[in-house]
């Protein structure tokens, strides 16, 4: 089983940035989907960006688009979330999963398709 964990989390001012890290553990975090997901209270946990095993194909929800950036670097087995022009709503758990059988067309937005989850890093965003 792969172990996940969040960090970069914080307070920030609307309209400021934060850079989430999810470092992997193992030698196997190359073929993996990876994805990240948020739950603010009262909410359901809902998708927000996901990138392929080899970095090729990504997708986000269109809240974040054109603002937030998932990448990868598979050689330090840690996925990242820059996150831009952030608003309050962005105010949520951010929450790093992976998927053991990556797909061959596309990336998974689904939570139901992962099967590794991190435990979290919270970022607030003040108005």
């Amino acid at each position: 089983q792969v172990q996940l964990v969040e960090s970069g989390g914080g307070l920030v001012q609307a309209g400021g940035s934060l850079r989430l890290s999810c470092a992997a553990s193992g030698r196997t975090f190359s073929i993996y989907d990876m994805g990240w997901f948020r739950q603010a209270p009262g909410k359901e946990r809902q998708f927000v960006a996901a990138i392929s095993y080899r970095g090729g194909r990504t997708d986000y929800a269109d809240s974040v688009k054109g603002r937030f950036t998932i990448s990868r670097d598979n050689a330090k087995n840690t996925v990242y979330l820059q996150m831009n022009t952030l608003k309050p709503e962005d105010t949520a758990v951010y929450v790093c999963a992976g998927e053991s059988s990556p797909r061959l067309v596309g990336v998974s937005t689904k939570e139901s398709q992962y099967d590794f989850w991190g435990q979290g890093t919270q970022v607030t965003v003040s108005s």
